[in-house]
């Protein structure tokens, strides 16, 4: 498994296998951020920011043809006490206020809301539970929009479960107060048909910790576009992802880490299996560190594992730096075939290959499991990995 740093522009390939990696930063050329869907042009695949993504899988998404139909998804919302659920306007002042759409999907998807739902936590109030959002998709179109907000020194955990099948465009704002500590959990395991796409804008207060851990199993076509800034300084964040792409599928991680404020932190993992003809994993990891942001310290990573014959990956860590004056930055990607040697030793031992094989990919997943901090997703997760690893050999 080989390591890729500060790699040009170009991809390798290895049989079936297909890597790429680029030094330019893609935000850089793309449309300024709006919350106005007709400031972006409809995308045709020859763009920066969509060209990994297959368009006409998107049912309209990306063009605005995809019409709600009353059908799309259902959201419940099962909350500790003190807790505050709302659902509320467009016009609600903290919808928004945690980062502004960069692309059009994302655009359409504010301004084709009718209703928002607000969770808001308050300042010092320490949950012991988490608060879960179940998000259930039955059959349509549907546009949506979460905020979730932590007063200060708050602190939270937040599971979000996407469940059935839906064409569903959303945004989900975190706004977290100064001190507040926020971890929150997107699980995505969709029926096979879903369509997915949406925009997680985090705003990070001074000396306020954020992790986000994003789990994407599900859907035919899943784009997540996960972004941190930092609305003061000694903010931390930590973005950790798991993806199992199975044949056909199309999962897609592109992640932004904006460091506007001094003295902030950020550290990105993400890991991905893939199994099957045709599946296609995307992970675009980008990293700004801004003149202002003195005293950065930022590290990104992902890691692929290939199981099989005909899947591709495209992994891109992509990190600007504005100053000299930082703590530490660096990013690194690799995409390799399973371990041949591990499985080797494994066997050699009296351990059959099926179950050699099992233990190589849940060790490689580990680190990241351990992340989530929910007894009952972590095994859900666990089994899913075990249910993937069946279809394999089956």
């Amino acid at each position: 498994m080989a390591e890729a740093q500060n790699i040009p522009v170009g991809s390798t390939t290895a049989g079936s296998i297909a890597v790429a990696a680029e030094s330019t930063v893609a935000t850089r050329m793309s449309a300024p951020p709006s919350f106005d869907v007709a400031d972006f042009p409809v995308p045709h695949g020859r763009e920066e920011e969509w060209r990994f993504t297959p368009l006409e899988r998107l049912r309209g998404l990306h063009d605005g043809t995809a019409v709600v139909d009353g059908t799309g998804v259902k959201v419940d919302v099962q909350a500790p006490e003190g807790v505050i659920v709302e659902t509320v306007g467009r016009d609600d002042a903290r919808i928004g206020r945690a980062g502004t759409p960069v692309d059009r999907v994302a655009a359409q998807a504010y301004s084709a809301f009718e209703k928002a739902g607000v969770v808001t936590v308050p300042k010092e109030t320490v949950l012991t539970e988490p608060i879960r959002i179940a998000v259930h998709g039955e059959g349509g179109v549907a546009y949506g929009h979460q905020v979730i907000e932590l007063g200060a020194f708050a602190e939270a955990v937040v599971v979000i479960d996407h469940t059935g099948d839906a064409v569903l465009a959303a945004n989900v704002d975190y706004l977290l107060g100064d001190g507040a500590k926020l971890t929150v959990v997107s699980v995505q395991d969709w029926d096979k048909k879903a369509v997915h796409v949406g925009q997680h804008n985090a705003l990070v207060g001074r000396d306020a910790s954020f992790k986000s851990v994003i789990v994407t199993f599900g859907g035919d076509v899943v784009r997540l576009h996960p972004r941190v800034q930092y609305a003061g300084t000694g903010g931390e964040a930590e973005l950790y992802g798991l993806y199992f792409t199975d044949a056909g599928q199309h999962q897609e991680h592109r992640l932004l880490v904006d460091h506007n404020t001094p003295h902030c932190k950020s550290n990105v993992a993400y890991k991905g299996a893939l199994q099957g003809d045709d599946a296609h994993a995307v992970w675009i990891g980008d990293v700004l560190i801004e003149a202002k942001a003195e005293g950065t310290d930022t590290y990104e990573m992902n890691r692929n594992l290939v199981l099989t014959d005909g899947a591709r990956v495209d992994s891109v860590p992509n990190l600007e730096i504005e100053t000299g004056e930082i703590v530490g930055a660096g990013h690194a990607s690799a995409t390799g075939r399973f371990d041949d040697e591990q499985l080797f030793y494994l066997m050699a031992r009296g351990i059959p290959e099926y179950e050699a094989r099992r233990l190589v990919v849940r060790g490689f997943f580990a680190e990241l499991v351990q992340q989530i901090g929910v007894d009952d997703i972590e095994e859900r997760l666990l089994a899913k990995i075990e249910e993937e690893l069946e279809a394999s050999v089956a």
